[in-house]
């Protein structure tokens, strides 16, 4: 008879060293902040960003037509007409101003959660330009080490050196050479982009194929693989690989769109029946496994053991959820 793996056994167990790598796209920041920022600013997503950040007037004023259309197609269809245009330049600068300014709301959020819910040995890679995951990482990184994050789009939290090539918070130092940081540039959605250009995005970029070629886990959250991002889509398969190689490794897609119409986007990436949707993040496998993960579901699906699960409790304050955890990193 099989014996239970309990909920002792699960904070007892860090044996999987693979990482977890989980993909967050605009839709992952709009769930961490559903109802604004700290300050009540929305978090915009490409449909709703030119009305989000005021960009009507000037797009206006500058005869170009942007009703019934979301940023991406507008803002690629300026730089076809003339990439070095000024209005470019003036569109950037407002949108960054807006991400620059959101600030996360002074209660755990989705991202202190998902934060806290990995390991050193897992990898964040973000496509967003808001610092919320940034400040996420600030506020929990004494109680426990954080996985790696990787900032795919540039981040507006983020400075860099490229001499040294070390990045760290935006306006800080460099650790090796004691020179300020540079602003991180942002990637806007053009379909041909270079990653190559930005050595800062050229190493984002290598860190994660790497992280993927390794993982047992994929969660991809609140990304919907755009056709300006046909790029990124590549590379990333450069990472993950062909699916027929990865029979052994699962695949979460937390969304809200129709599971049909998921299960096509990301079919490049799914071997056979090997992918779970979920409409929310605290029905993932991080919300019910925090920091074992992948021990986890070696278990359920490979050693065939039953398991209960082992919820972050969304509710608590800081001091509080902390101390929950706190068993589970004195085990690792």
């Amino acid at each position: 008879m099989t014996k239970q793996y309990t909920t002792e056994d699960e904070i007892r167990d860090v044996s999987h060293g693979k990482p977890h790598v989980v993909i967050l796209g605009s839709g992952a920041s709009k769930a961490a902040c559903p109802n604004g920022d700290l300050n009540g600013k929305i978090l915009p997503t490409m449909d709703d960003l030119i009305s989000r950040t005021g960009l009507e007037e000037l797009l206006e004023k500058n005869h170009v037509n942007f009703k019934n259309k979301n940023f991406e197609g507008v803002f690629s269809e300026i730089y076809d007409i003339d990439p070095s245009s000024d209005l470019l330049n003036l569109i950037e600068e407002k949108v960054f101003n807006y991400f620059e300014l959101l600030e996360l709301p002074l209660q755990p959020t989705i991202y202190d959660h998902l934060a806290l819910s990995l390991r050193k040995k897992d990898l964040i890679a973000t496509f967003n330009w808001d610092p919320l995951l940034f400040l996420a990482c600030i506020r929990n990184h004494r109680y426990a080490d954080l996985p790696h994050i990787v900032y795919l789009h540039g981040n507006t939290a983020i400075g860099y050196c490229e001499e040294c090539r070390m990045k760290g918070a935006k306006n800080g130092i460099c650790i090796k050479c004691s020179k300020p940081y540079t602003d991180s540039k942002i990637l806007f959605p053009i379909k041909n982009k270079n990653y190559n250009d930005s050595p800062l995005i050229k190493g984002e970029w290598d860190t994660l194929k790497l992280y993927l070629a390794e993982a047992y886990m994929l969660t991809i959250f609140g990304y919907g693989a755009p056709n300006t991002d046909i790029e990124a889509v590549e590379l990333m398969k450069e990472g993950w690989g062909m699916p027929e190689t990865r029979s052994l490794e699962e695949i979460e897609i937390i969304d809200i769109k129709d599971e049909e119409e998921l299960a096509e986007t990301w079919k490049p990436f799914i071997h056979s029946h090997h992918y779970i949707v979920y409409k929310n993040f605290y029905s993932s496998w991080a919300a019910k496994h925090p920091r074992r993960t992948c021990e986890t579901m070696w278990q359920q699906l490979m050693m065939c053991q039953f398991l209960g699960d082992n919820n972050i409790p969304k509710e608590l304050p800081f001091e509080e959820l902390w101390k929950w955890y706190k068993p589970l990193i004195e085990n690792e």
